[in-house]
């Protein structure tokens, strides 16, 4: 694996992981609020992906190993801009798989720039402002403990002036202008991003499309509860589907 460094159009330093297996296929994976690349979830599967296709994961900005403040998806659109193209030189077909905040923005970039080829969006929330979020409850606090990481904690840096300030793209206004085939993945018992804002983003995709409910609760946590399911339902999809806009 290559750990290498990439500057965004707006002076962002981004730290990637770039697992490189010899295929001419690339996944890169878009992770949400409060994880990072090296996170042991996104590690495993990182590693799990790397078996088919060779996969960059990174840090959003605010996080991890990457420079500035998270700002809630207002500015990360920038920062997979940067890394689509950065794979864009090395690779014939690219796939992005967003986790949560993730899938927004792999949403939110397809829609702007129609250069992917094959989606996987996680527990997507189809407007920020809709989010339940409700944290007290015990199905989102317990799974948050056990993945209890101080390292990853601590190199989390939000934008509060973001967060209440700066404008964002609503998915569900962008979701028409998704052309590459699009996996929908959601939680029945998600107490973060309900599962109808995943199922309407779904339902008001014009492109190719598939919507798998798994009996889980939040993003990342579907894998990890059920890692062979996930994995299976996740690399059929990328094998079978095309998409005709770019083939």
């Amino acid at each position: 694996m290559d750990k290498i460094f990439l500057k965004t159009s707006d002076g962002i330093k981004l730290a990637l992981n770039h697992y490189k297996t010899g295929h001419n296929e690339v996944i890169i994976i878009v992770h949400g609020w409060f994880m990072t690349k090296d996170s042991k979830t996104f590690t495993s599967m990182s590693e799990e992906f790397s078996k088919y296709y060779d996969v960059i994961s990174f840090d959003c900005r605010g996080h991890g190993k990457s420079s500035g403040f998270y700002t809630f998806t207002s500015k990360e659109p920038i920062d997979v801009k940067a890394v689509a193209d950065y794979a864009k030189k090395q690779y014939k077909k690219i796939y992005l798989a967003g986790f949560s905040l993730g899938g927004a923005l792999v949403l939110i970039h397809s829609a702007l720039y129609n250069d992917i080829d094959k989606i996987i969006a996680v527990s997507t929330p189809a407007d920020f402002g809709k989010i339940e979020n409700q944290m007290w409850k015990k199905e989102a606090w317990l799974p948050t403990l056990q993945k209890c990481e101080l390292k990853r904690w601590f190199s989390v840096r939000p934008s509060l002036f973001s967060l209440i300030i700066h404008s964002k793209i609503k998915p569900i206004d962008i979701i028409k202008y998704v052309n590459a085939p699009t996996l929908f993945i959601a939680g029945k018992k998600d107490p973060t991003v309900h599962p109808w804002h995943t199922e309407k983003l779904y339902k008001e995709a014009v492109c190719e499309k598939r919507f798998e409910l798994f009996d889980g609760i939040h993003a990342e946590d579907l894998y990890l509860n059920e890692p062979e399911k996930f994995m299976n339902i996740c690399i059929n999809w990328l094998a079978k589907t095309k998409n005709p806009a770019k083939n």
